[in-house]
């Protein structure tokens, strides 16, 4: 569960450092690490990991069970989003990324990765906080939507499996739909289900004996 207080977020810091370029390049990334690194522990985040982008990066991920993820990427970073992808499929968490990539395919990636906030260009210490901030808000925005659009789609599930075994009742019993409904409702608090549950069991028996 993500944390309400910002400053005690446990954070992943995955950084794709690309050892086979130039001097200057690879100078270019590690002061953009310094920076990040600094700007984290100013604002009193708690830093758990400090990652590379290889095929282990989902299971330590699920082990170290982050607050956010953020991604330092020099350039195109689109392997590093499949990994995270994979890390994050079965329980979301806001990622931020910093980059200085302005490809529109890579932001697009980004996007359908879940990335919360996709930051190019300039990453100074002091736009890390708010940054952080604003990225863990629409996070969590977006999470209750999702929420509240799978909590709608499964009361529509199961209002459907009702209407569905009530007809049936009405079709084998001669009930009224009054009727199938009080029998429905019956069966579930003598076997203490939820009346959606009764109504799947009628729907499988119904099934078996075809």
């Amino acid at each position: 569960m993500l944390k309400p207080a910002m400053p005690n977020l446990r954070i992943v810091v995955v950084n794709t450092v690309i050892h086979d370029e130039d001097d200057e390049s690879l100078h270019a990334q590690a002061e953009r690490a310094r920076v990040l690194r600094i700007g984290l522990l100013e604002a009193g985040y708690d830093i758990i990991a400090s990652l590379p982008p290889d095929m282990y990066l989902p299971d330590r991920i699920a082990q170290l069970q982050p607050d956010m993820i953020i991604v330092d990427a020099e350039s195109d970073a689109r392997d590093v989003l499949e990994h995270i992808v994979i890390a994050t499929r079965d329980e979301r968490r806001p990622i931020v990324m910093f980059t200085e990539s302005e490809d529109a395919e890579s932001m697009e990636a980004a996007v359908a990765a879940g990335v919360s906030a996709y930051i190019v260009a300039g990453l100074q210490s002091e736009r890390i906080k708010p940054v952080l901030q604003v990225a863990l808000a629409r996070f969590k925005r977006e999470q209750k939507l999702l929420d509240e659009l799978s909590d709608t789609r499964s009361k529509l599930a199961e209002r459907k499996v009702i209407e569905k075994a009530k007809g049936l009742l009405m079709q084998r019993q001669g009930f009224t739909e009054d009727q199938a409904y009080q029998k429905l409702r019956t069966m579930a608090m003598s076997k203490n289900l939820k009346l959606s549950e009764v109504a799947q069991r009628i729907l499988d028996v119904e099934d078996l004996l075809g």
